[in-house]
């Protein structure tokens, strides 16, 4: 496996890589870093369906907020270059922050309404980052696919929309979340979790669960099903709710709270936020609606 820390050693690298193999497709695995198995995952899929890996490993500064934990953010290089050798990753690019904006960018992606809700709202500017930051990664590295995991379906729905509108030439492959035993959505995060807080976390996909029983109750409306699972976390006395929300997918609108969930036939997704201590985790599962009936 290669790794490169500069822009152009990555830009010489891929150059000699489509020489040799103009017809080879190119996947990327953008991550911030300190691989987990949801990661290993990602790699593994590119890996088998693409001529070339490519895995960035850049814990971007433009997504974090003043008050968030771009500085404590955990990094371990060495442990992550292990782990994608073994999963067959061609090429690890890990830039330092000053390689990639060496000077304070004054052109940023802009992504209105889908990056407006949900982490957009308690997060402000941080889609403008996640989107700046991707954009230059696929104008580096050109893949034809990039592969993202569906733990955090605002992004996946973030990028492929900023992907449709800018008719960038990238295929975004959305990838199922990995789970520990127990339930709770791998996250490079949980290892911030105490004893405790880790025990309690495990409430967010129980109420996943639990909602999707719901959905199959007669007479249930989207505001009710919101209410019951946001009930749901608050039976963890760790727990403070940043949203629980039920949207359409991947559109992100807001849906009547009245309204007949089997009366709908679309996608929809219930998404959570929640902390426990200092640790913002997120979760969700994506529904498929229908008259009559909602198939998961």
């Amino acid at each position: 496996m290669i790794i490169c820390t500069t822009i152009s050693e990555l830009r010489t690298i891929l150059n000699g890589q489509r020489g040799e193999a103009p017809d080879g497709l190119i996947g990327l695995v953008p991550t911030m870093g300190f691989l987990h198995d949801g990661h290993a995952s990602l790699m593994q899929r590119s890996v088998n369906e693409c001529a070339f890996t490519v895995l960035t490993v850049f814990v971007n500064p433009l997504q974090f907020g003043p008050n968030e934990d771009f500085d404590r953010y955990p990094r371990d290089l060495e442990r992550d270059a292990a782990l994608a050798e073994k999963h067959g990753v061609d090429l690890l690019f890990a830039p330092s922050v000053q390689e990639m904006y060496p000077t304070r960018p004054l052109t940023k992606i802009l992504i209105n309404e889908v990056a407006d809700r949900l982490c957009g709202a308690s997060r402000p500017g941080h889609f403008d980052g996640v989107g700046t930051v991707v954009t230059k990664l696929f104008n580096l590295v050109q893949p034809g696919r990039a592969y993202f995991g569906m733990k955090d379906a605002q992004q996946v729905a973030v990028i492929q929309q900023m992907v449709n509108d800018l008719n960038t030439p990238v295929d975004i492959v959305p990838c199922e979340t990995v789970r520990e035993a127990d339930g709770l959505a791998m996250s490079s995060r949980n290892v911030y979790l105490s004893s405790d807080e880790r025990a309690q976390a495990v409430i967010l996909s129980r109420t996943l669960q639990q909602a999707e029983r719901m959905l199959r109750e007669p007479g249930m409306t989207a505001g009710k099903l919101s209410a019951e699972a946001a009930a749901s976390i608050r039976t963890s006395p760790l727990a403070v709710i940043d949203y629980a929300e039920l949207l359409t997918y991947p559109s992100l609108q807001p849906i009547d709270p009245d309204q007949l969930l089997t009366e709908m036939n679309q996608t929809l997704i219930l998404a959570l936020a929640v902390k426990f201590g200092g640790t913002r985790l997120i979760d969700n599962r994506l529904l498929q609606s229908a008259g009559g009936g909602l198939n998961v």
